[in-house]
């Protein structure tokens, strides 16, 4: 089974190549085009987090994308499904510019740096705040609706998306989840560049990813189908995963 688990090296192990602070448990790269759509890379994530053996594990999601990949693995391992919703705070005029994030709960995380070196005022950044907390409470309720949010204090926590870029969304859910008192964070993502990976070992307890190339131009490379996930989709999995039905036949699309 093709397949990486990346985490930080123990003081008494040797790492090879000392620009390569990661080391791999297990695994083979396949290369693009590697997965038919999101669920078959679930499925193939569930099967080699399977392995591990991981006890009373949650699984969380970073929708929505990651939704129906974390369906799958949450199958594999007779797990809860939850959602964290996650919102860039993006320098007004470069949105993709993060100067921070905000999640559920009211949890924020600002980078300092970009705030200063961008020039902006504070009515700049508590606008862009109140915008996209507003954003994260209205997803939050269209796709959980009165359910109450998964627990993930002393918990193994897997949190899944589709793949990764640069990552900023992924560090800043890890930060939230800390704040959580989560006991251990596994990051689990069918593709994400070298990179972005070895950054996320030093944040993570373990990253376990299908696919690990060297240069990502884009996550949908990777996938034959990769047809944009709507809201309604995220709702019905998120409803199915909490049934008999969803924990023992997963979804065959999406």
């Amino acid at each position: 089974m093709s397949g990486h688990m990346f985490r930080q090296p123990r003081p008494t192990e040797q790492v090879a190549d000392a620009d390569n602070p990661w080391i791999p448990l297990r695994g083979e790269r396949t290369g693009a085009r590697a997965f038919a759509n999101r669920r078959e890379a679930g499925r193939r994530l569930g099967q080699l987090l399977a392995t591990s053996q991981i006890k009373d594990p949650v699984v969380i999601a970073l929708p929505r994308g990651g939704v129906p990949v974390a369906f799958e693995v949450a199958a594999a391992l007779d797990a809860p499904l939850d959602i964290l919703v996650v919102r860039r705070l993006g320098v007004p005029w470069q949105p993709e510019l993060g100067m921070g994030a905000a999640g559920e709960g009211g949890i924020r995380t600002f980078n300092a740096s970009v705030i200063a070196d961008a020039g902006l005022t504070d009515a700049e950044v508590d606008a862009v705040i109140a915008r996209e907390e507003d954003e994260v409470a209205q997803r939050a309720q269209r796709y959980r609706g009165a359910q109450p949010r998964q627990p993930v204090d002393g918990r193994t926590v897997i949190l899944v998306d589709d793949g990764l870029a640069s990552g900023f969304i992924v560090r800043a859910a890890i930060g939230f989840l800390r704040r959580g008192r989560a006991r251990r964070i596994v990051v689990a993502v069918p593709v994400a560049p070298a990179e972005t990976i070895a950054r996320l070992t030093r944040l993570a307890d373990e990253v376990v990813c299908l696919e690990a190339p060297d240069c990502l131009t884009s996550v949908g490379q990777f996938y034959r189908d990769f047809t944009q996930v709507s809201d309604q989709a995220v709702a019905e999995l998120l409803a199915l995963s909490r049934t008999d039905v969803g924990r023992a036949h997963p979804i065959r699309s999406a």
